[in-house]
Parts: C-alpha cells; sequence; structure tokens
C-alpha cells in the first residue's frame, strides 16, 4: 500500500524556520512528482509547493515565494520554510502525482501541524 509520511512540523515564532519531510512506505518517490499543501482552520485547502519527479521543475504558491524553498532526493522531499509569519499556520500534507499539474487524488499523507506564533 502507497503511503506518505510528514515530519517536521511544530511550534516556531515569527521569523524563525522549520524542515518539513515526507517520505514514502510501500513505493519509492523518485517516480512521481510532490506537492505540499496546507489547510488552515476554517480556510480551503491551499497548493504551497510542488517538485517534479526529476527535481527539473518546482513550483510555488506566491505567498510563500522567496521564503520556501523545496527540494528532493531519492528517500524524501522537503520543504524549507524560512521566515515563517502567523498566517502559514495551518496542517501541511504531501501528496504525489505523476506531474505537478496533477490532480493529487489518490496519495497523502497523514499532515503534520505547522503553528507559527510568539
Amino acid at each position: 500500500q502507497l503511503q506518505l509520511v510528514e515530519s517536521g512540523g511544530g511550534l516556531v515564532q515569527p521569523g524563525g524556520s522549520l524542515r518539513l519531510s515526507c517520505a514514502a512506505s510501500g513505493f519509492t518517490l523518485d517516480a512521481y512528482a510532490i506537492g505540499w499543501f496546507r489547510q488552515a482552520p476554517g480556510k480551503e485547502r491551499e497548493a504551497v509547493s510542488c517538485i517534479s519527479h526529476t527535481g527539473g521543475e518546482t513550483t510555488y504558491a506566491d505567498s510563500v515565494k522567496g521564503r520556501f524553498t523545496i527540494s528532493r532526493n531519492s528517500a524524501n522531499v522537503f520543504l524549507q520554510m524560512n521566515s515563517l509569519k502567523p498566517e502559514d499556520t495551518a496542517v501541511y500534507y504531501c501528496a504525489a502525482d505523476y506531474y505537478c499539474s496533477g490532480s493529487f487524488a489518490d496519495y497523502w499523507g497523514q499532515g503534520t501541524q505547522v503553528t507559527v506564533s510568539s
């Protein structure tokens, strides 16, 4: 069974940094594009960033450009989050699809909480 597992969330002060990781169980990540999404209480899910299966293509939401960086190796996809703001508070999920333009309908992790607060 294909499973994704996120880690690295936590509580951080405004201006701080966190690095989220996404790992796979039951399959290898390197065949898939991986997207990071987030959902804050009372808000719709938002696409944050995506990286292609080769790592050659990356995309970012306007709200995180210049602050977040997505990267990958053969076993993990990382989301480095710098200059965090209270509005970045959300549950962050990683998801897999063949392309960043895909629907990301099938494979999701359980999420990791990120809280930015003083």
